[in-house]
């Protein structure tokens, strides 16, 4: 294994680590998003019920994503995390007052609200964060001399807002297709409604990134527009339009399972996209995989104990969704 093949694998393991992040806290976030839909306490009950066996564990790839950038790739870490400090802030903070939220409206009697109110701004928040996060990244880091040159605000731009926005949309397309997947009755009949409307919202986000990029980063136009590449990656929007409308029949004709796997595979096509847009740069644009990697002995001594305990972290999640497989009928809740 060279020094060429190390930084890859790293950032690989980060790629997959931190879509599955996206993937798994992404339906997590989007339930607590819609929670004001639910018209009484029953109905809340179901929603958060879906949720109690897995969310903690959803957590995990966040870790996993940030430590793994620290560890694997510690230029980068230093440069890009002075760059969005304060958003990365303010979503672990909103993360942890939705974790605190989460325990405590279980047991609160006359307090609820508050900690409705809690979960469902935390779970918001979040996702607003890390659509800015996500953002900052597309429009490129201040940097010179290897070291973060811009000022505290440089992420606060109209596109990494719309990010932040597109992120939120997105979310609720999760939570809506995971609530229609495990809820029966109300709950499910209205999540089959609220996902429809994020479908075109996410739908519209897509589209207005996805034209606001090349045109706003000459970088990003080039790596699509140019020969040969354009006719290795036109297939990614044309199976974006394909999924998107299997999702929405699959909607309409109640199907229950597969729109859930549409919001991923949607989720995916758009992570795919970015991707492509600036790879192998971990920080656009001017810092590449290699050139922010670690030495390569500390890469390997951290790469042996990541074989080891990811697959006994995917086992565990597999586990845990064949346990609690089926749905939440309603009136069920997870502290009776």
């Amino acid at each position: 294994m060279s020094e060429w093949d190390l930084p890859l694998i790293w950032a690989g393991i980060i790629g997959i680590a931190v879509a599955l992040y996206v993937i798994l806290d992404g339906f997590d976030l989007g339930v607590g998003i819609l929670f004001p839909t639910s018209r009484d306490e029953k109905e809340r009950d179901q929603m958060i019920t879906t949720l109690a066996p897995f969310w903690d564990g959803n957590e995990t790839w966040l870790v996993l994503g940030g430590g793994g950038l620290w560890v694997a790739f510690p230029r980068a870490y230093a440069v890009i995390m002075p760059a969005i400090y304060l958003p990365v802030i303010v979503m672990l903070l909103a993360l942890v007052f939705r974790g605190v939220a989460f325990e405590f409206r279980t047991v609160a009697e006359t307090s609820k609200r508050y900690w409705n109110f809690a979960f469902t701004g935390g779970s918001a928040l979040a996702a607003i964060c890390q659509g800015i996060i996500l953002g900052a990244l597309i429009q490129g880091i201040n940097v010179k001399d290897g070291a973060f040159a811009g000022g505290a605000f440089d992420w606060a731009t109209p596109f990494a807002l719309l990010c932040g926005l597109g992120v939120l949309a997105g979310y609720v397309l999760l939570g809506a297709t995971w609530l229609v997947m495990k809820t029966d009755g109300v709950v499910a009949a209205r999540a089959r409604a609220h996902a429809k409307l994020a479908l075109i919202a996410v739908l519209g986000f897509m589209a207005i990134v996805s034209l606001w990029t090349p045109v706003a980063f000459e970088r990003i136009a080039a790596r699509w527009f140019t020969t040969p590449n354009i006719y290795y990656l036109w297939p990614v929007p044309l199976l974006t339009a394909v999924t998107a409308f299997a999702l929405w029949r699959w909607l309409e004709t109640g199907r229950e399972l597969p729109p859930f796997f549409a919001a991923i595979v949607l989720f995916l096509l758009g992570y795919l996209g970015l991707v492509i847009s600036v790879f192998p740069y971990l920080v656009p644009p001017s810092l590449t995989i290699w050139d922010t990697a670690a030495a390569p002995a500390s890469q390997i001594f951290m790469l042996v104990g990541t074989l080891i305990l990811l697959p006994i972290i995917i086992g565990y999640f597999v586990v845990v969704h064949w346990v609690f497989r089926g749905k939440v009928r309603h009136g069920e809740s997870y502290h009776h």
